[in-house]
């Protein structure tokens, strides 16, 4: 990752560091192993799955299934108990499955844009790594931006 001040140094030391690799770090040498590797292509997954058609259907499905068989059960405490628990481990599992993956796609982004601020000329290299700062710098900055963009819709 970058440091927290990001410059056109930096880039020069990529050049350093990778030379093989011209100004850019390496970014498919190798497929990562291990246990980490194994979560995130199993959160990937997952929350590519969870995400679909099919997976709604089925998920309405059950609950339908459930609420069919209310009367059977005479609307007893055990079978409101049944769908509680199982909507509230599902829920539980998906929030870090959702997060690893929320997680990569963010680290991914910001890298993206790095990338882009850091080979535009006249780019502002201080906003490599942004997301570092406090909320209250973000919201500055995003004030700055603002007023940019409102001075250039003005002089339309």
């Amino acid at each position: 990752m970058h440091s927290k001040r990001h410059t056109r140094k930096a880039a020069s030391r990529h050049a350093r560091d990778f030379p093989e690799h011209g100004n850019h770090p390496p970014v498919r040498e190798e497929r990562p192993t291990g246990l980490m590797s194994l979560f995130d292509r199993f959160a990937g997954a997952v929350t590519t799955w969870s995400g679909s058609p099919v997976a709604f259907g089925l998920a309405a499905l059950v609950i339908a299934a459930w609420a069919i068989t209310g009367p059977v059960f005479g609307y007893s405490e055990t079978w409101q108990l049944i769908v509680n628990t199982g909507t509230t481990i599902v829920t539980f599992l998906m929030v870090f499955l959702i997060q690893q993956s929320q997680n990569k796609d963010s680290r991914a982004l910001h890298l993206k844009l790095d990338e882009l601020i850091s080979a535009m000329k006249g780019a502002n290299d201080e906003l490599v790594d942004i997301e570092d700062l406090s909320e209250e710098q973000l919201k500055k900055i995003a004030e700055f931006y603002a007023d940019i963009a409102h001075r250039k819709r003005q002089a339309r």
